[in-house]
């Protein structure tokens, strides 16, 4: 795959976000890594390398967190999330780039919204399991995962709201992507989006996946999590303005 310096500078610093977010802060900027490959190559490429990406980090970073997720909630969102993710599949497969494109764009400037709107709040007390709640969080995730492995928030957005120990909300986070991309690896193939070159991409970036698990279980242990939020969050917002401007342009 032909990509300019900065682009494979870009695609390096995702997987890196990606890995530090998905064993550090939850995976609340997993999304980040699609919006920013997608400026440079199509949509259905960049979900492509990062699978193999994502699925090399859930590897890694379960084994820091074994035994520690609530399994009630994971009885509830991983069969919703299934469901999620048929229904992005086959989204996917009738959406053109430049719908996908746009609705990535689109996921990404919500979500960001979401994230700012979000800032600030006090984490609640531990609070019941919501069946409603944890179906609606999952389905949804499915779905903007398989689009564009984006479905951080919307599971996030039910965690919180449980107020969950931070350990075992991140690693209820880890365990819940860990069983959906690996349920999204049939779809893939299903949709024919891994090519030689998506591999041999995924391949060249994947040794800074243990460097970014690692990184992420220190900035959980040693630093405050807001300037990482607010610099990520902004990355996310603009890459995702920059997708919606490319699909109406």
């Amino acid at each position: 795959m032909q990509l300019e310096p900065i682009a494979w500078l870009a695609s390096a610093a995702a997987v890196l976000v990606t890995g530090i977010s998905k064993s550090g802060l939850g995976g609340a900027l997993g999304g980040l890594a699609v919006p920013l490959m997608s400026i440079w190559i199509s949509p259905r490429e960049a979900a492509a390398v990062m699978l193999p990406i994502l699925m090399l980090t859930d590897l890694v970073g379960i084994r820091a967190w074994r035994g520690k997720a609530s399994r009630e909630d994971l009885r509830l969102l991983v069969p919703a999330a299934l469901l999620g993710i048929l229904a992005g599949t086959l989204a996917f497969g009738m959406m053109s780039d430049r719908v996908v494109k746009g609705a990535i764009g689109l996921i990404a400037v919500a979500f960001t919204a979401d994230r700012m709107l979000r800032r600030g709040k006090v984490r609640p007390a531990d609070r019941p399991v919501s069946g409603l709640g944890a179906r609606l969080a999952g389905a949804t995730s499915g779905f903007t995962s398989t689009l564009a492995h984006a479905g951080g928030p919307p599971v996030l957005a039910y965690l919180l709201g449980r107020g969950l120990p931070r350990e075992r909300f991140v690693a209820t986070t880890v365990y819940f992507f860990t069983l959906i991309n690996a349920a999204k690896l049939p779809f893939y193939l299903a949709l024919g989006l891994f090519t030689r070159d998506t591999l041999l991409t995924a391949l060249f970036l994947a040794p800074l996946v243990p460097l970014g698990v690692w990184l992420g279980m220190r900035i959980l242990r040693h630093i405050p999590e807001r300037p990482f939020y607010l610099f990520a969050t902004a990355a996310l917002g603009l890459s995702g303005v920059q997708l919606l401007w490319s699909a109406l342009g």
